[in-house]
């Protein structure tokens, strides 16, 4: 599943090629997602300006002139095609590769130079929605999400405040959208091991200086990861069809039975289901 820095890859993209621009109109080509596509909702839709594009943890919002906004998450799959009319070698070479399925397109916006921006989501947990700007951040998607991890407000006093009194363990946490949003289970693996913090640790027992690290590791990891265009585990590119490399620098995620990178550790990397997810650690590294 795409987590922050991928999101935040995409709409870095998919700003360079449509801020400012026209959507002439919507295409809904298949409207089975999480959440059924709205036919009426778009159909209205036509010649509408594109103000801004943001990000809100894992959510992609595109900001239009008439005071609506497109609410988009991922899911597992979802991802952006930009389609250039007349110039299909360079920004669109990849939709045509026979790799790709088009019958996973689920929404076209075309533009006014009728160059087209596709959604494609093969296993369909993504969703596209259509919100009211006042109401965007009361909506249920977004209304009780936790800080930006990127933000000062991701901070030792609020962490220190919110680890308080939980049981809660630390991998978890990172994961609870309510405590800083954005974060999934690469990233907390990641998180974790570079600030020697044993994954099953409960929260409420974390020392001043290892909240202080692993806020410090939190805020590295995932700039590094957009630096690099995220992680390309399986099929993550940006709308500009690049993949990222981040996936090359992982220290123990998907690293299980391979040695610690750390210096002078010759631990072996072991894997736990925590949460009902893949958890990975260097049983030596981390306390």
């Amino acid at each position: 599943m795409p987590e922050l820095p991928e999101v935040e890859v995409v709409k870095r993209s998919l700003k360079s090629l449509m801020l400012n621009k026209t959507i002439r109109y919507f295409v809904i080509k298949n409207s089975k997602l999480r959440y059924k596509i709205d036919h009426k909702q778009f159909s209205n839709i036509k010649n509408v300006k594109v103000k801004s594009i943001n990000r809100k943890s894992k959510y992609l919002i595109i900001s239009l002139s008439n005071n609506l906004c497109v609410l988009i998450h991922l899911g597992m799959t979802g991802k952006f095609f930009f389609v250039k009319k007349n110039d299909l070698k360079k920004l669109s070479f990849y939709y045509n590769k026979n790799d790709y399925i088009k019958k996973h397109d689920h929404l076209i916006m075309v533009l006014r130079n009728n160059n087209k921006v596709v959604y494609n989501d093969v296993r369909k947990f993504g969703f596209i929605k259509i919100i009211e700007k006042n109401h965007l951040f009361k909506s249920k998607h977004l209304k009780n999400l936790g800080p930006e991890p990127l933000t000062n407000k991701f901070n030792l006093g609020y962490s220190l405040g919110y680890f308080k009194n939980r049981n809660l363990n630390i991998k978890n946490c990172l994961m609870s959208q309510s405590f800083i949003s954005g974060i999934g289970n690469i990233y907390a693996n990641e998180i974790l091991f570079k600030s020697k913090i044993i994954p099953t640790k409960a929260v409420k027992e974390l020392k001043k200086h290892k909240v202080k690290n692993l806020i410090i590791a939190t805020k590295k990891i995932l700039k590094s990861s957009i630096e690099k265009g995220g992680s390309s585990i399986q099929n993550f590119k940006s709308a500009n069809g690049m993949e990222g490399t981040f996936q090359d620098n992982f220290k123990v995620y998907n690293r299980e039975g391979l040695k610690c990178s750390r210096i002078n550790c010759y631990a072996i990397i072991k894997k736990q289901i925590i949460g009902q997810r893949s958890t990975f650690f260097c049983p030596k590294c981390q306390k």
